[in-house]
């Protein structure tokens, strides 16, 4: 019999079954550090921008010393030169507080009144020729003094003059030469320099640059030689993973990667998770298709040795025996052939092309369903609730997910016992529910029973199905993008809610 309800019934959701286990830490090996070129790559760009960090920080270093040592010659020669005219122009010798009598007291007294540096020299021309010059307090002999061409240079300029010289005994000469306005009656001319032996004031700067380059290039290889068993420990987790891989064989997918690896939280952590976590896939895949190619050529070995058994007994001559056989292997065949064509469903499942979405209206779909499901068998078949939305998915598959489930429910259930369906639209989420009063389902069997070939352990009729009807339903709700949920307690009856996300026509 057939009766329809229209009550507001909230059916069922559950939570997803628990994450899979985790598997068993693998131990690692002890092993000596390998050399990796990897490393050495790593070691080698990181020691080639040390080093030229370093090199931009020396020259700049340098350069920047050089310039202020240039700055500081020229700002102590116009200094110099400048106390020297005030020496000249007040016309008094500061020794003994008279006039000057004659040039050679101005000079005299200009020079020795100025105290010289190191590698700074004060000098002092007469008419052209070498007359005075400053003593040097560490008592080195005198450079510029006997040098015929600097004295041509610079002993008979009538302007001041400030330039560079190139002295045999010492290199580059910084010199201001200024010419001294002093009347004197002999008519004798004067010209006072004050010269920096630049070659030598800039010798600290180039020491400097040397030191660095020294201590630099040594830090550089400490550096390098810490990074090196930095780099170590950093690319650990790569080598585990190419051992792991290299391990892993056919038979045995069980090693993982040591999860002390690497850090929690960084780059190389996650690529470990990651890939301790594909390997977890790949093996519980594995072990799922091992499982299915058993359990398939179980239930097909099954039929054909049915068949192969009655035909090997069969009287050729019995009219009877021959039809009987006939019958039989054709019902072996048509099992094999459902089985065939479920296992082909359930490989297309995996495929983009598998389904089909449309825009459906939800309500009209699901009272086309409960017509068809109505037809399976004597129950008490109630429409509990109808969604009156519009939704973007594949009618005939969420079909056959419905009608599976229905079947199912005919299957585990005595005939007037009630069977519901209904869908409903709830928190942006559809749902399709089969809901019925059989035995239930333990909860034992709760995941077991959406996979290929399993079946319920529950008492009750068992199916003649190959046991790919919950695993196909699942299949179309992933492909939804949904899931199956299952709301049981063993003697009252099972609940199975396909849950899809609603998505909204396409225009």
């Amino acid at each position: 019999m057939t009766t329809t309800h229209v009550p507001v019934r909230t059916p069922p959701g559950y939570a997803a079954a628990g994450a899979p286990a985790a598997a068993p830490p693998a131990t690692g090996r002890g092993r000596w550090p390998r050399p990796s070129t990897a490393r050495a790559r790593i070691i080698g760009w990181v020691l080639l921008l040390v080093l030229a960090a370093l090199g931009v920080v020396t020259f700049v270093t340098w350069r920047l010393l050089l310039q202020d040592t240039n700055d500081r010659m020229t700002a102590a020669l116009v200094t110099e030169v400048e106390e020297f005219r005030s020496v000249v122009d007040e016309g008094v010798n500061p020794r003994d507080g008279q006039p000057f009598g004659s040039l050679d007291e101005v000079l005299d007294a200009a020079i020795a009144y100025n105290t010289a540096r190191p590698n700074e020299k004060f000098l002092g021309y007469i008419d052209g020729a070498f007359a005075y010059q400053s003593a040097r307090s560490d008592g080195a002999p005198p450079v510029l003094a006997g040098d015929a061409a600097f004295t041509a240079l610079v002993g008979a300029v009538a302007a001041p003059v400030r330039a560079t010289y190139e002295s045999p005994a010492a290199g580059e000469v910084l010199y201001l030469a200024v010419p001294i306005d002093f009347a004197e009656p002999q008519g004798r001319r004067g010209v006072i320099v004050a010269a920096y032996l630049a070659d030598a004031e800039r010798g600290p700067a180039h020491d400097t640059a040397r030191v660095m380059l020294v201590i630099g290039a040594l830090t550089s290889l400490g550096a390098a030689g810490g990074a090196w068993l930095v780099a170590g420990r950093i690319l650990r987790p790569l080598r585990d993973v190419a051992d792991t891989a290299r391990s892993i064989t056919d038979t045995d997918l069980s090693r993982r990667i040591p999860p002390g690896s690497a850090a929690d939280g960084d780059e190389l952590g996650d690529l470990v998770r990651t890939v301790n976590a594909m390997l977890d896939r790949v093996e519980t895949g594995v072990a799922a298709q091992r499982r299915f190619v058993d359990d398939a050529g179980h239930e097909l070995r099954t039929p054909i040795t049915i068949v192969r058994g009655h035909l090997e007994v069969l009287d050729p001559r019995d009219p009877d025996d021959v039809a009987g056989t006939v019958q039989l292997v054709d019902d072996e065949l048509e099992r094999m052939n459902r089985m065939v064509s479920d296992l082909l469903l359930l490989a297309r499942s995996e495929q983009p092309t598998f389904l089909h979405p449309e825009t459906v209206d939800v309500g009209e779909l699901t009272e086309d369903v409960f017509g068809k499901v109505a037809k399976l068998g004597d129950r008490e078949w109630v429409l509990e609730t109808v969604a009156r939305v519009d939704a973007h998915l594949d009618p005939q598959r969420l079909t056959q997910a419905v009608v599976a489930l229905a079947d199912n429910a005919v299957r585990y259930t005595a005939p007037g016992t009630r069977v519901a369906l209904g869908s409903q639209l709830a928190g942006g989420q559809l749902r399709f529910w089969v809901a019925d009063s059989g035995p239930g389902i333990g909860d034992a069997d709760r995941d077991r029973i959406f996979e290929r070939f399993a079946r319920g352990s529950s008492a009750g009729p068992r199916s003649e199905g190959a046991g790919l009807g919950l695993a196909i339903v699942r299949a179309i709700a992933v492909a939804h993008g949904g899931r199956v949920l299952l709301d049981s307690v063993p003697g009252r009856g099972a609940t199975f809610t396909l849950v899809v996300p609603h998505l909204e026509p396409q225009t």
